[in-house]
């Protein structure tokens, strides 16, 4: 089941991209819609857990680097003090929380990969609990999503290692952007739309992992990806048409990520995890 967006759209025809994905899982697997849906609720509800779990403030990955701060980020949520409001506070909250129970190796949902995980279950949990969208609402949202990480995954890559960290959060983005858009009623072709838009505005993202741990700055890029996925959405959202084919900007994050060196492919040879105070730090922790 190897679709580009173009094909998604097609398929999709008057309806939803969560529609499309929905038969054709069902189709490849053998089962009947329900169940296919009823899997990724469960999805949804292992996403949940994994954001609850890591607003623990006592949370500590085994490094030191990263728990608890998740916690302090909703401390100030719920003070009302975040310059971003309530709904993009809610989902980068969560992104934090669920990328902080990644680090600290609690069981969370590779939303494409565990490096982006935080992003899409974000954005979905934020609209449930800030903008009353429902079970069934998010579960399609999920679906959405799933076409989209499919497109990119097949037509270019969803790994730090082979594209940079584009390929993860930028991807990760990208699905956040589409699912967003469809629960706010998008049509297909405006959450192709709102992928490209995140996508495009996260090209050439390295993926330089300090001490290789999927931690700094992991963690944080997916607070920062939750802020782009909003703003795609409201673009599509109010109209505004991808002047590029989305399709042809996915072949382009390709293009950039086959052109990045190696110390920003994985290695933690370069960008942020070559900086002296964290491999300072990191060598502190080890002793």
């Amino acid at each position: 089941m190897d679709y580009t967006l173009s094909e998604w759209i097609q398929l999709a025809g008057s309806g939803s991209m969560a529609r499309a994905a929905v038969s054709a899982q069902a189709r490849e697997s053998g089962m009947e819609e329900a169940a296919v849906r009823d899997a990724m609720r469960r999805h949804l509800h292992c996403m949940q857990e994994a954001a609850r779990s890591g607003l623990d403030e006592h949370l500590r990955s085994v490094s030191g680097l990263t728990g608890g701060q998740a916690a302090m980020f909703l401390k100030r949520l719920q003070e009302g003090r975040l310059l971003c409001g309530n709904l993009l506070g809610r989902a980068e909250v969560y992104a934090l929380a669920t990328a902080e129970c990644n680090a600290c190796m609690g069981k969370i949902v590779a939303a494409p990969t565990a490096g982006a995980c935080g992003i899409l279950p974000g954005a979905v949990l934020a609209m449930m609990e800030e903008r009353g969208a429902t079970e069934d609402d998010a579960v399609d949202a999920l679906f959405t999503a799933a076409a989209v990480g499919q497109a990119i995954a097949s037509q270019a890559s969803i790994s730090g290692a082979e594209g940079g960290c584009q390929a993860e959060c930028g991807a990760a983005a990208a699905m956040a952007a589409a699912a967003l858009t469809a629960m706010e009623g998008g049509t297909a072709r405006q959450c192709a739309d709102a992928a490209a838009f995140a996508l495009m505005n996260l090209l050439g993202l390295v993926c330089d992992p300090a001490g290789g741990l999927v931690e700094v700055p992991c963690v944080y890029r997916n607070v920062g990806a939750s802020g782009v996925a909003f703003t795609a959405a409201d673009m599509a959202l109010s109209g505004i048409a991808c002047p590029i084919a989305p399709d042809e900007v996915i072949l382009a994050m390709k293009e950039v990520g086959d052109a990045l060196p190696a110390s920003l492919r994985e290695t933690g040879e370069g960008g942020c995890a070559a900086c002296p105070s964290i491999r300072a730090r990191l060598h502190m922790n080890t002793l």
